[in-house]
């Protein structure tokens, strides 16, 4: 459907997690404003709906029951409901979050046959994210073929990084298969970048970790807005301790697990992704809110091993910066406890870096500075994929219509 004045269209983006899909929809457009946001949670279990507005309003909030609605299904009910809250407007593309895009696949990329026939080539390289992300993509196709969809990449951001970074130490014929570092988070890290050179310009041009801290965390080294290393690798386990996740373990326990307690794949795998991290180690729980609140001593050890981690792995990106100049904190946990933030600057203190506690305390949120007046610069930005992604299918959709 052409563009008119009085309707230039809407951009729906899709964000589909291994058991939720988190949406939105904006004016069409590279700044264009939130219309409404929303989330399916809780996919395969009990599931909800919960969609607000601009202002954060509620305007619609759904639930069925224990394993009513899986991915296909929450696709259907998220374009259903979209269609009654636009009232007519016409929606001018679809942009996706896709986990994976190999090496081939390195930018916002128009969806046809030959992409997604690449795109279910890597699936084994994401198995429990992949097809989550694929799965809206076909329901739409289906409902709506006429409409582009553009998918936007979590591996594309690190495409920079130097060759040997993205390399492990394996026979030739493995990394030419495929088998290297990909690092993920990218769309994150790529909104943090670019919310600073709007915001912060004379750090954004400098050595940087960003620290992505949620359920699934990893750190990258960005120098001029860069990828230079990540601490994830050729899988989203890989690198950092994380809510349900092992981080990076040595291959030998793997191997020790198999021999000595008949440990198979599908095992190893559910070890792996859903059994340890945060939740493993302290036996109580994945989140961060009620590790804090929990006075048990396997709480508080699991905390410290988190920001042992990270603290260490801080030291091996500045290393790959060779120095570093800023620290940023982004997600869930990066964005809303302090406690972390001050437990991981106080860790870095060797590096120059050092907080003011009020600031770091503010429960405002946003964007800010917590460092303390005389360390380096220490900030705080919210991270929002959904809008990367939701720019790069306006620019997509507007160059087209050029």
């Amino acid at each position: 459907m052409p563009r008119s004045e009085s309707d230039p269209g809407c951009v729906a983006v899709l964000n589909a997690g291994s058991s939720s899909i988190k949406f939105a929809l904006y004016e069409l457009g590279t700044e264009g404003a939130l219309l409404f946001d929303g989330q399916v949670e809780r996919l395969g279990g009990a599931a909800q709906l919960k969609v607000s507005d601009q202002s954060g309003k509620s305007v619609a909030e759904c639930s069925w029951p224990r394993g009513a609605l899986d991915h296909h299904g929450a696709t259907a009910e998220i374009l259903k409901l979209g269609r009654s809250l636009l009232a007519g407007r016409r929606i001018a593309a679809f942009g996706h979050r896709v986990v994976h895009g190999g090496v081939k696949l390195i930018r916002p990329t128009r969806l046809d046959a030959g992409v997604l026939a690449e795109l279910e080539r890597l699936v084994p390289l994401a198995p429990l994210h992949q097809p989550h992300n694929l799965a809206p993509i076909g329901v739409i196709a289906q409902a709506a073929p006429h409409l582009p969809q553009i998918a936007c990449f979590d591996t594309a951001f690190h495409r920079s990084q130097p060759a040997l970074a993205q390399e492990f130490a394996l026979p030739r014929a493995l990394t030419d298969e495929g088998v290297r570092r990909y690092g993920f988070h990218g769309l994150s890290y790529d909104y943090i970048v670019t919310r600073l050179r709007e915001s912060e310009p004379d750090v954004a041009g400098r050595r940087l970790i960003i620290a992505h801290l949620g359920n699934g965390a990893s750190l990258c080294a960005v120098h001029d807005g860069r990828s230079v290393a990540s601490t994830m690798g050729f899988t989203a386990v890989d690198g950092l301790m994380m809510g349900t996740r092992t981080g990076t373990l040595d291959p030998g326990v793997l191997l020790y697990l198999m021999e000595e307690h008949g440990y198979d794949a599908s095992r190893l795998e559910d070890l792996l992704y859903r059994q340890s991290g945060l939740l493993g180690v302290s036996g109580i729980a994945s989140d961060m809110r009620t590790l804090r609140q929990s006075g048990e001593p396997a709480a508080a050890h699991a905390i410290a091993l988190f920001v042992y981690r990270i603290v260490r792995e801080i030291g091996s990106l500045a290393a790959a910066l060779g120095g570093l100049d800023a620290l940023v904190f982004t997600a869930g946990i990066g964005e809303n406890d302090a406690a972390t933030r001050a437990e991981v600057v106080q860790g870095c203190a060797w590096l120059g870096f050092a907080l003011d506690p009020a600031r770091n305390d503010d429960g405002g949120g946003g964007q800010r500075r917590i460092n303390a007046a005389d360390a380096r610069p220490v900030l705080v930005v919210p991270t929002d994929e959904e809008r990367m992604i939701a720019r790069y299918t306006s620019a997509a959709v507007l160059q087209e219509e050029s």
